[in-house]
């Protein structure tokens, strides 16, 4: 077949299929356009998901009528001073976008700019260009896209329900919404309620009231401030408190240079961030903001613009992960603070209300007799009908107001330890309410803590076995083990090769103290068998780090004495990142005397 040049329409529905690949794709173009115009309220209509109607409306500088007559030309643009790309500071500069939709759909353009008496309009049906012809418009831009891929009906297919290109579309103008705050966005359509952002105030203020306005009260409240500065790049935004996550990575929204996109070096640097605070299978809400010189990045690597490719990615992704780190360390007590509210709505789930003639007593899961009341002036005396639902046994442990005076820590963050229940938890008393603490989860993150601090400083003191442990698993888990055993030396775990199928332990850290080795092998076994070489080895030595802490942690179900309760709150004040473990939980949770009340009708 000889080699032919292309009609120009098949050139421009080719690039369409590029740029303009759902409704979304549509909006996210002209709203970029509007942006670019010196926008300061953007409008935005939908119908049939994109389908049938999109319409976009902006008070920005507008076109003159040869300006118009230009933009539904290829690679005609506005964007550009010169011929530079590398120095890209707006949003849209391929202009292939108003060709591309004019060539699968019916595309009308009225524009006013303030040189001009009056308005112009423009029609372009499957890239058949109507003549410019005078228009009534205030000012500004209105775009409009009617049947979309009605020149392509194969496209058609490929699309979604109304409902899902409707979400889609909701999600592009919500990132833009973020990434300018000082606009004013209005989203409407038959698939949902019309919803308005205002324009918001300048600087971070401003931004986390764009921010709340989206992603709602509970990501403000959660909210943690991020900067980080260094060689003209500025990292900033907002990072959810390690309380709020999500089951996926979709509430992670990143800009560069003021452009949504999704890249994969800053997502494995807000993971690397969080990998002391959550679960593997939970994921952050951040919104960050990248702005370095132009020169540094490149925007032009997808036709879409949504990805980009940094010229110092390393310096990028270590301020990232710096600002995240260094917030998260700032706040990291914030976490159980939040962490009240859900546990008083659990509360009130228990107490439902009974019928007033209604006696505990006669219930056939009513206990054999009331549990013993606390002693003390200062203890709580519950009503009779509201003691069942604390029957709970005795307490472990009970520090007496008259065996450890009330000023000597209430004042302090987490109060004065007042009992332990179930071997597990420490209650304390703080001067306006009262804390609850997992002890296995706080001595984890101590122990965690420590370690890296020792790692970082001198190395990991180690303690000779009187006689080696001998731990026996099969082969392949061995030799995964051996692989490692530098890594694993360098925490001040020593092991070597017992012929086939064993390994003997003939160090381990003196942080841990008396250890089950067998069970930390096994443990560190199943970790490193998630691991490839991509893994960084700081991240290795991590993961290292915390399955040794968990092994060298106080357990649950160990009984503590008053002065070691009260010597762990003190500690987990001192220690940063105190609110979380080291596999992501809460350590523990505060109540304010306030709330409680309000539990019992006293306010």
């Amino acid at each position: 077949m000889p080699v032919r040049q292309l009609p120009e329409q098949i050139v421009n529905r080719i690039a369409a299929g590029e740029v303009v690949e759902r409704p979304a794709s549509v909006v996210k173009e002209l709203v970029e356009n509007a942006i670019d115009a010196g926008a300061s309220r953007i409008d935005v209509f939908t119908d049939g998901g994109g389908r049938r109607r999109i319409g976009i409306t902006d008070d920005g500088g507008g076109m003159t009528a040869k300006d118009l007559a230009l933009a539904v030309e290829r690679h005609a643009t506005s964007k550009l001073d010169d011929e530079d790309l590398l120095q890209i500071r707006t949003l849209g500069f391929r202009g292939e976008a108003l060709p591309s939709i004019g060539s699968v759909a019916r595309l009308s353009i009225t524009t006013r700019h303030a040189s001009e008496p009056h308005a112009w309009a423009l029609t372009v049906e499957g890239g058949e260009k109507s003549e410019i012809m005078p228009a009534a418009l205030a000012h500004g831009t209105r775009v409009e896209v009617d049947d979309l891929f009605y020149a392509t009906p194969a496209r058609l297919k490929f699309l979604k329900t109304d409902r899902t290109e409707g979400e889609a579309i909701r999600e592009v103008v919500r990132r833009l919404a973020m990434a300018r705050p000082d606009i004013a966005f209005t989203l409407a359509g038959e698939e949902r309620a019309p919803v308005t952002w205002a324009a918001a105030l300048p600087g971070a203020a401003g931004r986390l009231t764009r921010l709340g306005d989206i992603l709602g009260a509970e990501f403000r409240s959660h909210a943690i401030e991020v900067h980080a500065e260094r060689e003209d790049v500025v990292v900033a935004g907002y990072a959810a408190a390690p309380a709020l996550t999500k089951a996926n990575a979709l509430g992670q929204y990143l800009f560069v240079n003021g452009r949504p996109v999704r890249d994969k070096l800053i997502l494995g640097a807000v993971r690397a961030a969080y990998s002391d605070y959550l679960p593997r299978d939970r994921h952050p809400v951040v919104a960050l903001f990248v702005t370095l010189d132009p020169r540094e990045v490149d925007a032009n690597v997808h036709p879409a613009k949504t990805e980009v490719r940094f010229r110092n990615a390393g310096l990028v992704r270590a301020l990232i992960v710096h600002g995240l780190k260094e917030g998260l360390a700032r706040e990291g007590r914030r976490t159980a603070a939040n962490g009240g509210e859900s546990a008083l709505s659990s509360f009130r789930l228990a107490f439902t209300p009974r019928p007033a003639s209604w006696d505990w007593r006669a219930s056939p899961s009513a206990p054999a007799a009331p549990i013993a009341s606390f002693e003390g002036s200062a203890a709580p005396a519950f009503a009779e009908r509201a003691q069942a639902a604390f029957d709970v046994g005795a307490p472990s442990a009970d520090v007496r107001i008259e065996t450890q005076p009330v000023s000597d820590f209430v004042d302090r963050p987490l109060g004065a330890a007042r009992t332990q229940i179930h071997e597990t938890y420490i209650v304390s008393q703080t001067r306006d309410g009262l804390i609850i603490v997992d002890q296995h989860a706080a001595h984890e993150r101590i122990v965690y803590e420590r370690l890296k601090a020792s790692l970082s400083a001198n190395g990991v003191q180690r303690q000779i076995l009187l006689i080696p442990e001998i731990v026996e698993m099969d082969e392949a888990t061995v030799e995964r083990l051996l692989d490692r055993n530098e890594e694993l030396a360098s925490f001040g775990l020593a092991i070597e090769s017992f012929g086939p199928g064993a390994v003997a332990v003939r160090e381990t850290p003196s942080l841990l103290g008396k250890t089950d080795a067998g069970g930390l092998l096994r443990d560190l076994a199943e970790h490193m068998a998630e691991w490839d070489e991509a893994l960084p080895l700081e991240r290795r030595l991590m993961h290292v780090a915390a399955t040794m802490a968990c092994h060298g942690s106080v357990r649950a179900g160990r009984r503590l004495r008053p002065e070691e309760m009260n010597a762990l709150l003190r500690e987990m004040e001192d220690t940063p990142n105190s609110g979380q473990c080291n596999h992501g939980r809460p350590t523990y949770v505060e109540l304010k005397l306030s709330d409680v009340e309000k539990l019992f009708g006293r306010r």
